[in-house]
């Protein structure tokens, strides 16, 4: 059978044209819709882009056409009660480097160094300042520069990557030193700054922000909203024209309390010892000096400290990083008898009931002395605070108790903080029976009532309380410290303590600077001022390892004097403490010259530019020529500091509240006494004892020599 295998395959079917023209026409349809479709998709996608994205782009190519840049804004000025500033603005020319932007570091250096004619000191510490650097923050190279040399660098930039020059205002301290501890000082945003605001300005090269005291304090009121320059620039980032500039906001004025006269006349004062001194309005509370020295100068630490300044301030036993205004603690000493009198007078105590004083106390097993050690006599209260006799107050404490005076105390502003703009208060202690129990879990003793009462053992104070509780007993209401001008007189309650306690005891402290007390070195050479004061010698270590007159500065007793004046129509009451000053008689002089500058500053200044001849000038010109000797000695051998070293080491100085006091922590427990407690023999009742071994136990020393 034969298969046909062309009827096995399907027949074709016939195309004609029509068939060709219709599915011709198909194709073209399918084809024309999804052409037609992409043409509107992308229709829509250009009208959207340019209808409701339109700002946007423009912007972008604006921002490619156009340079944005902040102009960062004048900080607000501090003033003086007066207008005068304590931190201004100054017109600078500058020149920072932006570490993240460099590309040869010591070829840049070696070149900013010819052209700014820096020394190796300030080439190291330039050095030294990239290498801690945060990458992002400008670091500055020189300031102050004239046009001259601000010019050589400008044309040369762009050689220098990495390098700006700018045209602004710094900020400046007219009286330096004087006012370290009082303004504060400001520095180049820190990373934690950053973070901390997320403020676009902190980027901004060469904008700082307040690092301390009230510069950190009021950073927002004197930060001011910064401007904007708008200007055209090429595809390379070169400028062609300004377009427009939009002029910065400056920061708020803050006005204080202070005097800047009498503030920079208290910090020269004060010479070359450590030590404060707190000046209150005694009508008003305001603050007119609180004047700490030695002391730092604000305009190094705005411009970056270098290491020689900065071993400069290490080296100093004197502590200049501390303010001691609000971070000095110390013994009160007798400074607080006229608060211990009004203690015991609020109690029932008979102002005229007496004591004998043959020059020491038996108290339990030991004798604690008086410090005249012949004896005062007889001693009623007034006598007891004129002439300073411990043995009257060590006898009265043992019938009245502590607790009256640990009220009266708090009551008089010491123990207290303050409601003050300031970065921290050490408050000190006001011991009492309850307060040992809480923080020692023992019981009180009458040995630790015995020196409480002449303001030793537990006690301690800061400068700034023993201002406060002068103005309060001068004034009689409870004052209130204020740093704020606000020109109005402050509405402070009454103490609540009986006129005639008040006119008791600021007869005797008139008596101790007038009359038969031993304040007379005091008295200020102006016809008919009288001032009353009470000094006061808080010891520092037992008396078997130093007399605290002399030998070692950290041994040395401190001294204090608290004081107003006039003493019958009080105006200004003043606290001054010298650290390791050997006593009060170091404090005294001060309150005399102090006094004088208040009502004749002429005189005053007299006074003082005498002393200034022998103690090398003033203190800035005395740091200067401490400078130079650094720079001759060490050059740019001295030891490296870090951030975080002088982060701590400024830690370490304000760290004083929990701190160990030297007469509780090292003194030694006396042994029992058997000598006679009237024989004007001069002993001390710190004979040499084993070391004691419990803070409640080390706190029994009694008292040494007590300058009055």
């Amino acid at each position: 059978m034969k298969f046909r295998f062309r009827r096995a395959q399907k027949p074709q079917r016939h195309i004609s044209s029509g068939i060709l023209r219709n599915s011709f026409e198909r194709r073209a349809v399918v084809l024309g819709s999804v052409q037609g479709g992409v043409a509107c998709l992308l229709a829509a996608r250009m009208g959207y882009l340019a209808i409701f994205e339109n700002e946007k782009y423009k912007l972008e190519a604006e921002s490619n056409r156009v340079n944005l840049s902040l102009i960062p804004p004048r900080r607000g000025w501090i003033l003086d009660r007066n207008g005068t500033p304590l931190a201004s603005n100054r017109a600078d020319f500058r020149v920072d480097i932006i570490p993240e932007r460099l590309q040869d570091k010591d070829a840049t250096i070696t070149r900013l160094s010819e052209l700014l004619d820096l020394d190796p000191v300030k080439r190291q510490d330039l050095q030294d300042s990239l290498d801690s650097s945060r990458g992002f923050a400008p670091v500055e190279v020189a300031s102050g520069l004239d046009l001259e040399r601000f010019s050589a660098v400008s044309v040369r930039l762009p050689d220098l990557p990495g390098v700006v020059t700018q045209r602004g205002y710094s900020r400046y301290y007219p009286d330096s030193v004087n006012v370290g501890h009082l303004v504060g000082y400001v520095g180049a945003a820190s990373a934690e700054d950053y973070a901390r605001d997320h403020d676009p300005l902190l980027l901004t090269p060469g904008y700082k922000v307040g690092k301390d005291a009230l510069e950190k304090v009021f950073e927002k009121q004197l930060r001011g909203t910064p401007g904007a320059r708008r200007t055209e620039v090429t595809a390379s980032g070169r400028v062609v024209r300004d377009l427009e500039t939009r002029d910065d906001i400056p920061g708020e004025t803050v006005k204080l309390t202070i005097d800047a006269g009498l503030q920079n006349y208290c910090a020269r004062r004060l010479g070359t010892q450590s030590g404060s001194v707190v000046v209150i309005d005694a009508q008003n509370g305001d603050l007119l000096t609180m004047a700490s020295m030695p002391s730092f100068d604000p305009n190094s630490f705005s411009d970056g400290i270098g290491r020689l300044e900065w071993k400069m301030l290490s080296d100093d036993d004197h502590v200049p990083l501390r303010n001691k205004v609000l971070r000095g603690l110390y013994p009160p000493g007798s400074t607080v008898k006229p608060m211990v009198s009004l203690a015991f007078r609020e109690a029932g105590l008979d102002p005229e009931e007496t004591v004998f004083c043959g020059g020491g106390l038996r108290v339990g097993n030991r004798v604690f002395h008086c410090w005249k050690r012949s004896g005062h006599g007889t001693v009623n209260m007034a006598k007891g605070i004129y002439q300073s006799c411990d043995v009257y107050f060590y006898a009265m404490v043992q019938r009245m108790g502590m607790d009256v005076i640990s009220k009266m105390a708090k009551k008089l502003g010491l123990g207290q903080e303050f409601d003050l703009p300031v970065t921290g208060q050490s408050y000190g202690t006001v011991p009492s029976p309850e307060w040992k129990l809480r923080k020692y879990g023992k019981e009180w003793q009458t040995f630790d009532s015995v020196n409480a009462t002449i303001g030793q053992g537990y006690f301690l104070v800061n400068p700034l309380q023993l201002a406060v509780m002068a103005s309060r007993i001068a004034s009689g209401r409870q004052l209130m410290p204020r740093l704020l001008y606000t020109g109005k007189p402050q509405d402070a309650e009454p103490l609540g303590i009986p006129q005639d306690h008040l006119d008791y005891v600021h007869q005797a402290m008139r008596d101790m600077v007038n009359g038969p007390g031993t304040g007379h070195a005091a008295r200020p050479p102006i016809e008919g001022l009288e001032i009353a004061g009470k000094s006061g010698t808080a010891q520092v270590v037992s008396l078997n390892i130093s007399n605290g007159k002399s030998g070692p500065f950290k041994y040395r007793d401190h001294g204090h004097f608290i004081c107003y004046a006039p003493w019958d129509k009080p105006r200004y009451a003043c606290a001054i403490s010298i650290e390791h000053g050997g006593g009060s008689g170091a404090a005294i002089p001060l309150a005399r010259d102090i006094m004088t500058y208040l009502w004749d500053k002429d005189k005053g200044l007299e006074q003082l530019e005498a002393l200034e001849k022998g103690w090398g000038g003033t203190p800035q010109e005395r740091a200067e020529a401490r400078y130079a000797t650094y720079v001759r000695e060490f050059g740019v051998t001295a030891p490296k500091v870090t951030p975080e070293q002088e982060a701590q080491a400024v830690s370490a100085a304000d760290d004083t509240q929990n701190s160990p006091q030297p007469i509780i922590s090292d003194a030694q427990t006396p042994r029992p006494d058997t000598s006679s407690a009237d024989d004007g023999s001069g002993g001390s009742a710190q004979t040499p004892a084993a070391p004691a071994t419990t803070p409640a136990q080390r706190s029994t020393t009694s008292t040494g020599p007590e300058n009055p």
